[in-house]
């Protein structure tokens, strides 16, 4: 079999939610590699977030897709944090209009602002072990200041039904934004996406398109799970992921990530 591009999403896809690897997963990626085929995590996880992934599975060199595609970097074993990036894997923007617009909708929501290779900058403290890295809580004019890769909406006492439709009232332009399986909101540069990474990913590795598979149970996973020529959906996935990806495999707790990848070996 020809080299795959195989891109996994990791909360839900490649981990549970509690953060486990289970043994047939990391069984199924182990085949896949030792098959020669390529094996990119693509989430929406910082990269201080993603690496101990990395590590869980054994991944030191190639590729890594962070921040729902706004940082790609490049692992290797030699660098001092395991990871290197270019300039030109990196896609910033101005997060001050998008963070004046939602506070007049969602005042009382927790705000993150991503620092690369840091940690975030928060107008409040997050839930515990929701957040990796250097977590320093600022002054709201602080969080409006600087270029960032992506910002986070937190409501812990919403619903999800409850802030999705926050969020639709806000009227959200000039931005990517993706609302997670709880009132957890992503927000990227404006055409930046899991699956607009993944595709620059493809022409280094010279992987032709229709070599393609993508993973992933989640809304930040869409454009990923339509680019792939092979999208498949986590059996968990919402309806809207399930519809956009080309089949739909068991959900986390049974394996499914590791039931697509024994197809490849």
């Amino acid at each position: 079999m020809d080299p795959h591009l195989i891109c996994l999403d990791i909360d839900g896809t490649t981990i549970t939610h509690d953060g486990t690897l289970r043994p047939a997963v990391k069984e199924a990626i182990d085949a896949v590699r030792a098959a020669g085929h390529h094996v990119v995590i693509a989430t929406g996880r910082s990269v201080v977030a993603t690496m101990p992934i990395a590590e869980m599975l054994d991944l030191q060199t190639g590729w890594a897709v962070c921040s729902n595609g706004a940082v790609t970097v490049r692992l290797d074993p030699e660098a001092p944090d395991g990871w290197t990036v270019d300039d030109d894997d990196i896609v910033t923007f101005d997060p001050a209009p998008v963070l004046t617009r939602l506070r007049t909708v969602m005042p009382d929501a927790l705000v993150a602002v991503e620092e690369l290779g840091v940690g975030h900058r928060l107008s409040a403290p997050y839930p515990e072990d929701e957040l990796q890295g250097a977590q320093t809580v600022v002054p709201w004019d602080e969080l409006l200041r600087h270029r960032t890769t992506r910002v986070t909406f937190r409501m812990p006492e919403a619903t999800p039904e409850e802030f999705a439709e926050i969020v639709e009232q806000a009227g959200l332009h000039g931005v990517t934004y993706a609302i997670g399986f709880t009132a957890w909101l992503d927000i990227n540069p404006e055409g930046v996406s899991k699956g607009s990474a993944l595709e620059i990913v493809r022409r280094r590795l010279h992987v032709e398109p229709h070599l393609t598979v993508a993973v992933g149970d989640q809304r930040n996973d869409l454009e990923m799970l339509r680019w792939a020529a092979r999208g498949v959906a986590m059996g968990q996935a919402p309806d809207e992921v399930k519809a956009a990806a080309d089949e739909v495999t068991g959900t986390v707790e049974a394996d499914g990530l590791a039931e697509v990848l024994r197809s490849l070996v």
